[in-house]
């Protein structure tokens, strides 16, 4: 190659232009990223098809070997490659996955070693992560412990914030906090702390309009490829509009363990990722599992499905064998995979039972699902089965229990914070796991970091203020639309959520006439169904559904897919409105909800949907009271939804 055809390769896609600068363009041109080492200092700005969406911002890492945060130089940047990130996954958003992304590594040098630095940028993405080298000096350091990172994300003025602040450990309900289970601050100023401590992944921004658009532009902030060789991480302001990397608090865990990873070298660190762009990108993206490799191979073909769950409605009381068998019945008339037995089984219906609890689901083509507290010694949560899960021995006798019973799967809940021994723990649980053939999910716990594509046996994860809320509070069930509108935007778009919600009772009690009681409507509670995205759910559905609420909610909640083929963003607005669309093989499910005070009316476009087919449409009067038609699609392939407050609409069409 002559070096004129050399140098306007560069010019296209990661070149040094001077021994400063290194600029790496994304495959079709909407994502640019420029890196400097101007005084030393490392540091990178994207813009999104021209409009800065984050100015210049820090890089660098200390470990406890070299500081390599100043007196930087970047020594060199590989040829760009386009890498095609293609996979299949059932459990995500969108099953067959193909991105490209442009990657370049860097490699820097300062404080007498170097390191390099991995990119990657798709036309909606930005990631990158570091590459720690063994320190050689009188003897070669092939150990490190990461003091700190200097990765920081410093955002235009005028920004606004929707964020999840963190709570200081060892507090809330039995000290499990923090748990990922706070209310998000939406359209907040920049340059808060949260109530001290951060705020949790992931975490959304919108810059303000820029070169005379009207179209504000969205980042979405946080990291993927999180496993036991590493901590899991916050986001702390660090002044005004600049925010970094932060490890655990030193509260987490009781205090045991420290809030610095250590890793052996040369190593990773886990990826730090940016989605910018439109809130259609936001929604759609898949980089957190764009990034990361299986860990292991599946123990045996895994299913998903639906599932009901006892204890949202009836609490604690209701875990005994009597019960179980109700809702096992019930399960298998809405012909539902599986029952979750929650916390206490091993005290109010004990393991003998439970084995014959276990037999006559399988009589009925129902699997359960079993609750086990994570405990150990970080925390004080008293319910049981608990000192099994934290425990190798035990825990691998307990599993071939449960496989020899026939058990579809786990609940382990109450852990206890980011550290890594943290995340170690969720690790062998789920290696071993695998090992017997049981599926995990996960509450009172961390945000999923690409698991589901690293761990075959991998469900989901709470990591949100979930369904128990709306039991537990009035304020909750007032909050609950808001709240719905706000985690199709944030939470569920990196991973999988465990929420546990779609409940047709008016009352979360078990006579269905006390407790906190439902604003929401049935057709939202359909929509919710679709809008929340977990291969398994455990649906807040109580038997007496299935003569106290209509016919067709029922028969909606008995056909509505767990996976998905394919994901688009309609329309919506972070806490205020959301409608996006998911496909589960030939059939298209568009659902809507409104938390806005006034009634919403939108026409939307449904380009994949044949103009002139038949949709089912499920919608509310001002009332609230559902009902359900069948309609065309017009000729431009849209149509006009109203929505009221608290309200939904679910579209169904073949395709």
């Amino acid at each position: 190659m002559n070096k004129t055809l050399l140098t306007l390769v560069l010019s296209l896609s990661c070149m040094i232009t001077t021994a400063k600068d290194v600029v790496l363009t994304s495959p079709g041109g909407q994502v640019v990223v420029t890196l400097n080492d101007e005084g030393g200092k490392l540091s990178y700005n994207v813009r999104y098809q021209g409009a800065q969406i984050l100015e210049d911002s820090p890089l660098g890492i200390v470990t406890d070997r070299l500081d390599l945060t100043k007196g930087l130089t970047i020594e060199n940047a590989t040829d760009p490659q386009t890498v095609e990130r293609a996979y299949e996954l059932r459990t995500i958003k969108q099953r067959h996955v193909s991105v490209a992304y442009r990657q370049a590594v860097l490699t820097v040098a300062g404080d007498g070693g170097k390191m390099e630095m991995e990119w990657m940028v798709s036309d909606r993405d930005v990631a990158y992560r570091y590459r720690l080298l063994p320190v050689r000096r009188r003897d070669e350091t092939l150990v490190a412990v990461v003091r700190s990172e200097a990765s920081g994300f410093t955002l235009p003025q005028g920004t606004t914030t929707f964020l999840c602040p963190q709570s200081l450990p060892m507090t809330g309900f039995a000290r499990t906090a923090p748990s990922y289970e706070t209310n998000y601050t939406l359209d907040d100023q920049m340059g808060k702390n949260g109530w001290g401590q951060g705020y949790s992944f992931p975490c959304l921004f919108k810059t303000p309009s820029q070169g005379g658009s009207e179209e504000a532009l969205w980042l979405l902030i946080s990291e993927t490829g999180v496993d036991g060789s590493y901590c899991a991480s916050r986001l702390l302001n660090d002044h005004d509009g600049c925010y970094k990397i932060g490890f655990p608090q030193e509260g987490e865990c009781n205090g045991i363990g420290s809030v610095t990873p250590a890793i052996s070298l040369p190593g990773y660190t886990p990826w730090r990722t940016l989605t910018v762009g439109t809130l259609k990108n936001i929604v759609e993206t898949t980089v957190a599992n764009d990034l990361v490799e299986p860990k292991y191979e599946a123990s045996k073909e895994y299913t998903y499905g639906k599932g009901s769950w006892s204890w949202i409605i009836g609490m604690d009381a209701s875990c005994n064998y009597d019960e179980q068998c109700r809702y096992i019945d019930f399960s298998a008339q809405m012909g539902y995979r599986s029952v979750l037995v929650d916390a206490w089984w091993d005290k109010q219906i004990g393991y003998e039972r439970m084995e014959q609890l276990a037999a006559y689901g399988r009589s009925k083509g129902v699997g359960l699902f079993l609750w086990y507290n994570s405990n150990g010694h970080w925390n004080d949560a008293p319910q049981t089965p608990k000192g099994i899960m934290d425990n190798s021995r035990l825990r691998r006798k307990e599993m071939a229990w449960m496989r020899r019973n026939g058990i579809l799967g786990i609940k382990v809940d109450f852990f206890g914070g980011d550290k890594q021994p943290m995340m170690q723990l969720y690790e062998d649980i789920l290696s071993d796991a695998n090992d017997y053939g049981l599926q995990v999910i996960f509450h009172g716990c961390t945000l999923p970091r690409g698991w589901e594509r690293m761990y075959p046996n991998y469900v989901a994860s709470e990591a949100v203020l979930a369904s128990e809320n709306l039991h537990f509070s009035q304020g909750m069930c007032d909050a609950e639309a808001r709240n719905a509108c706000t985690h199709t935007f944030i939470r569920n778009t990196v991973g999988s959520m465990d929420f546990g919600g779609s409940t047709l009772n008016k009352y979360y009690g078990a006579d269905n006439k006390h407790g906190s009681q439902r604003r929401t409507s049935d057709v939202f509670a359909l929509a919710t169904a679709v809008l929340f995205q977990s291969s398994v759910q455990h649906f807040a559905m109580a038997p007496n559904n299935l003569t106290d609420a209509p016919s067709w909610a029922i028969d909606f909640m008995k056909q509505v897919p767990t996976t998905w083929d394919e994901i688009r963003f309609i329309d919506g607005y972070p806490g205020r409105y959301a409608i996006i669309a998911r496909r589960h093989g030939e059939k298209w499910f568009v659902a809507g909800i409104n938390a806005e005070e006034q009634p919403l009316k939108k026409t939307i476009s449904l380009p994949m949907i044949t103009a002139g087919s038949q949709l089912k449409v499920y919608s509310d009067d001002a009332k609230l009271q559902g009902s359900v038609k069948t309609m065309k699609l017009n000729r431009k392939k849209q149509m006009t939804v109203d929505i009221s407050c608290n309200g939904g609409i679910v579209i169904e069409c073949r395709m």
